[in-house]
């Protein structure tokens, strides 16, 4: 029987006490993981032997693993109960968790907490892979400050409206009611918007957008309704892009009010973050801190491909 079936934890004061010990927390991992039944991250479908120290040992290669060796704890010397706590702030802070926050919070060093989260968010992917359908609004953003907010001799040329000279845009789709999706694009040309929405639209579904070129072919595979911003209409009937730049307005809330600044490089594991946080809004912390722990296998992201150019 899995002693954690139906474990319901409701303050970061219970989690700890939960979790009191590094053997908690692994037994914890093993029964979410395995239910009582190893199995080698090396080969599937090799016998395990249990050895001591809550070790066990793979026949097939020869190779010792323990519950560590899989997705988010690989090759991590942090203590699990760290990690445990990390990933309850992570999941329940509603507008972003910074670095050095957590680094006051666990009393560990800002490198080690800036990896964590960095981990974190990619894990956070697996919310951001939703087929959506019924009614669906589509809209672009651009993520990297404004023009006119920048030094005289950083402010950029020719850079207003979908310029992004100076900006990265992120294509974002979200179900009414529902899931959002977003991912970050290399233009905001049809050819780079289109196939993401084919893959993330059910077809001759209703879709929302504004009158921006790229979206202009849609009404061949879609029930597709146009909202004009140009002409400063916001709604037409049952179209608007609202939902999505509700959407927007919090992802750039939290960018400006608690990262500050992103990098091109890492701005779709931010997006991730606030994909999770939104698609999880209706959970309770312990049911966000149990969807997250639950989808951690392939989560591999390791210190140096974070680090690399």
């Amino acid at each position: 029987m899995n002693i954690f079936n139906g474990l319901k934890i409701r303050s970061l004061k219970e989690l700890i006490l939960t979790f009191s010990d590094e053997q908690k927390c692994i037994n914890f991992l093993e029964e979410i993981f395995w239910n009582g039944n190893p199995v080698s991250p090396f080969d599937k479908t090799s016998k395990v032997y249990k050895c001591k120290n809550n070790k066990y040992k793979c026949k097939n290669t020869g190779k010792y693993f323990t519950i560590r060796n899989i997705g988010l704890f690989k090759n991590s010397n942090l203590k699990l109960q760290d990690w445990f706590i990390a990933i309850w702030l992570f999941t329940s802070h509603k507008g972003g968790l910074s670095s050095k926050q957590l680094e006051r919070d666990l009393n560990l060093t800002q490198k080690t907490t800036w990896f964590i989260l960095k981990r974190l968010r990619a894990c956070s992917a697996f919310e951001n892979n939703h087929l959506l359908s019924g009614e669906v609004e589509i809209d672009e953003t651009y993520v990297g400050g404004k023009n006119k907010n920048r030094h005289a001799d950083k402010k950029v040329k020719h850079s207003q409206g979908r310029s992004f000279k100076d900006k990265v845009p992120v294509l974002g789709l979200i179900q009414r009611g529902g899931k959002v999706v977003a991912r970050v694009v290399p233009t905001v040309s049809r050819y780079d918007l289109e196939p993401f929405i084919f893959r993330t639209v059910n077809l001759y579904d209703n879709v929302f957008t504004d009158e921006w070129t790229a979206y202009k072919n849609l009404h061949k595979y879609y029930n597709h309704l146009i909202v004009n911003h140009g002409k400063k209409e916001y709604v037409n009937g049952n179209a608007s892009t609202n939902c999505i730049e509700n959407f927007w307005t919090r992802v750039k809330g939290a960018i400006i009010g608690v990262y500050r600044v992103t990098s091109k490089k890492h701005l779709q594991l931010y997006i991730n973050e606030f994909v999770f946080k939104h698609n999880t809004r209706e959970m309770s912390p312990s049911e966000k801190f149990m969807h997250m722990i639950s989808n951690i296998k392939g989560c591999n992201l390791t210190y140096e491909k974070l680090k690399a150019k």
